[in-house]
């Protein structure tokens, strides 16, 4: 008897599959996922948002009160996800839920597609799509352009609005067949994503980290010029590429990005004033 009310309890009363979901209730989900972390908190994460804009869904397909309930109660469970893939999921469960699919199974793809999305999308945006956008935005505002933000955000919400909207429809088209793609890619997403950031940070320590020494080296009459005649000869941008890796090194130690500056300022007006940068 308490097994049967506990299955009871993990499916919906009406299972009748003909409502479907329009492009624009998709559209109007993935506008809502903008709030995805207004609300956030330490005790469920980004649950309240993730229900805020699966609500529009969960009103158009549930129309027993008591099977809406069911539904709002499980996604105001804890959620954590990367906020600019999270449409991705959203389309997956939309589709569940259409097809009212049961309760734990939902609850089920919610926990296994949170993580991997978490690790893809800071592969995906924070050590690719950022530094390429900002780079070049960067680059154009250093020779005095005004273009150079403009540039930036217009790369970086480009790529950032037409994945949030075309995840959603994407998720929602493939719906669970998906997940087996999710798995199967996430390392190779990852690893390519994070090789293309990295390759662009090293090309920013080169562009934009001018530091370099005057301090020449007297061995009787012969002078040795540090830079020209070991550091770049050895490997150009020597320098700057020593000093990112010290400041890495020290945020990785616990130092704070205010101290890290004000180190940098008072190695820079040290050595300018010694002479030897």
């Amino acid at each position: 008897m308490a097994s049967n009310n506990k299955e009871k309890d993990t499916k919906y009363s009406d299972q009748s599959t003909d409502v479907s979901l329009s492009k624009s209730d998709l559209n109007r989900m993935a506008w809502r996922s903008l709030f995805l972390q207004a609300s956030f908190n330490y005790e469920r994460m980004q649950a309240a948002g993730w229900l805020f804009s699966m609500a529009p869904a969960l009103e158009k397909i549930h129309k027993k009160k008591e099977d809406l309930v069911k539904s709002l109660k499980m996604h105001m469970e804890f959620f954590n996800t990367h906020p600019f893939l999270v449409t991705f999921i959203m389309g997956i469960i939309a589709a569940m839920e259409e097809k009212k699919n049961d309760i734990e199974t939902i609850r089920g793809i919610k926990v296994a597609t949170m993580g991997p999305l978490g690790g893809i999308g800071d592969a995906l945006f924070w050590l690719t799509l950022l530094p390429i956008s900002a780079g070049i935005g960067a680059s154009l505002a250093i020779e005095g352009s005004i273009a150079g933000p403009i540039v930036f955000l217009i790369m970086f919400n480009i790529v950032y609005f037409v994945l949030r909207f075309g995840l959603m429809h994407y998720g929602y088209k493939t719906g669970v067949k998906s997940i087996a793609k999710l798995k199967e890619n996430t390392k190779k997403v990852s690893k390519a994503a994070s090789i293309v950031g990295l390759s662009v940070v090293g090309a920013l320590i080169a562009s934009y980290i001018n530091l370099k020494t005057t301090l020449v080296i007297n061995a009787g009459e012969a002078s040795v010029a540090l830079q020209t005649d070991v550091l770049d000869k050895t490997m150009p941008k020597m320098l700057p590429l020593g000093y990112a890796l010290l400041m890495y090194w020290l945020l990785k130690k616990g130092w704070s990005p205010l101290k890290l500056i004000g180190i940098t300022v008072i190695i820079g007006v040290g050595g300018k004033y010694l002479g030897i940068l």
